[in-house]
C-alpha cells in the first residue's frame, strides 16, 4: 500500500518526480535522439564553437542541476534503508540493538566493528551449519561452547 504524503517539502516532490522520469527509458530514448539531432546539425552550422557550446554548456548545466538531485533522492532512499534495517534489527530478539543507528558510528568505531565481524566470519567458517547465526554480544561465548562440547 502506497501512501501519498502531502506534506512534503517542494523539493522532495520536485525530486522524486525528476528521478522517476529521468530514470525512464523514454528519459534515455530523448536524450539520444536530442545528441543525434546536434550531431547532424553539425554541417548546418559548420561545425563551429557556438555549435560544439551549446552541447558543452546543456551537458554541463543538467549534469550540474543533476547532482543535486541525484543526492536528495539518495539520501532519502539510504534514510529509508537505514530505518528498515533498524526495524529488522529491533525485531528480532537475537540481534545485536547495538546495530540500530550504526550509520551514526566514526570512522574508527565502523572499523573496529568490521575487525569483529572479520573475525566472526572466520569463526563461522569453522562451523559446519551454514544457518548458524550469532549477535555480537554472543557470538564468541556461543563459539566457545561450541568448540567445548565437541
Amino acid at each position: 500500500m502506497k501512501r501519498e504524503n502531502t506534506n512534503r517539502k517542494p523539493f522532495d516532490n520536485f525530486s522524486t518526480t525528476v528521478t522517476k522520469v529521468t530514470g525512464s527509458s523514454w528519459s534515455f530514448i530523448i536524450a539520444v535522439i536530442l545528441i543525434l539531432f546536434w550531431a547532424f546539425s553539425g554541417p548546418l552550422f559548420h561545425f563551429s564553437d557556438t555549435w560544439q557550446l551549446v552541447i558543452n554548456t546543456g551537458t554541463s548545466v543538467v549534469t550540474f542541476l543533476m547532482v543535486f538531485i541525484i543526492q536528495q533522492s539518495q539520501n532519502k532512499d539510504t534514510m529509508a534503508l537505514q530505518l528498515k534495517l533498524n526495524e529488522l534489527i529491533a525485531a528480532s530478539s537475537k540481534a545485536s540493538n547495538r546495530l540500530i543507528d550504526i550509520e551514526d558510528l566514526t570512522e574508527e568505531e565502523l572499523q573496529r566493528l568490521k575487525r569483529f565481524y572479520t573475525e566472526l566470519g572466520e569463526l563461522a567458517e569453522k562451523d559446519k551449519d551454514l544457518f548458524t547465526s550469532h549477535s555480537v554480544e554472543e557470538a564468541k561465548e556461543i563459539q566457545q561452547e561450541k568448540n567445548e562440547f565437541r
